[in-house]
């Protein structure tokens, strides 16, 4: 059997993907045509959330669904405006899958949870914008609800202003296993939701490919802005 990790050194893929001793018959899965269109989607993501300021220093972390039990996600701390191909590691669902030299973040666990729960679900994307953190920590509800924008309709699924976009919001938490056993209660509760909020960190959104991803942070991020002002002004 050829070595998937000198398959994907000779193809110019990242380096630490000599994760641990995961099995041969596991890395024999991986796809490295798909490996490495996303490792390029999610350093493009990365310099583009940096220029619009959704990820100072090093905050954030985003990934993209492999297969059915592996995802790429980015490395715990480093600059998302300045991924490089060594930053994206592969990873089971239960963030089992590590580079020997590389951390992926604790938050990735957050990630394999959503996959785990949301087969649709094809890239995930997690900022820390000033409106996120701002919103997150006024809000006093479990539940954020914009509503009447015309931007709602730059949601997966949403047709109308009229209808409601929906974020549930957590408190913020060191315990990430319990904070995705919350998350997947949320979920089994409403499925019509397009992401959700931690107090005073950021916002987690997912969608069906990378490009409705990025599209959702955006939106979510001028929606909560527009919320934020209409506070203001109440």
């Amino acid at each position: 059997m050829s070595d998937p990790i000198a398959i994907a050194a000779a193809d110019g893929l990242p380096s630490t993907l000599d994760l641990d001793p995961l099995s041969l018959q596991t890395l024999s899965d991986l796809d490295l045509d798909r490996l490495a269109l996303a490792s390029q989607q999610l350093i493009e993501a990365g310099q583009a959330l940096d220029a619009a300021g959704q990820v100072p220093a090093t905050g954030g972390n985003f990934s993209c669904r492999l297969s059915d039990r592996l995802m790429a996600v980015t490395a715990s701390g480093c600059h998302k405006g300045r991924l490089t191909s060594g930053d994206i590691l592969v990873s089971d669902f239960a963030v089992r899958l590590q580079g020997t030299s590389r951390k992926a973040s604790d938050e990735a666990r957050l990630h394999g949870q959503l996959y785990e729960d949301l087969p649709h679900a094809q890239a995930i994307l997690h900022t820390h914008s000033r409106a996120a953190t701002v919103l997150s920590l006024c809000h006093e509800g479990d539940t954020l609800s914009l509503e009447g924008f015309e931007l709602n309709k730059a949601l997966e699924g949403v047709k109308s202003h009229e209808t409601a976009v929906r974020l549930a919001v957590f408190d913020n938490t060191q315990d990430i296993e319990a904070l995705a056993l919350d998350v997947r209660a949320r979920l089994a509760a409403d499925a019509g939701l397009h992401g959700y909020l931690i107090r005073g960190h950021g916002l987690y959104t997912w969608a069906s490919s990378m490009t409705a991803c990025r599209r959702h942070v955006e939106a979510l991020d001028f929606l909560m802005g527009c919320e934020l002002e209409l506070r203001r002004q109440r």
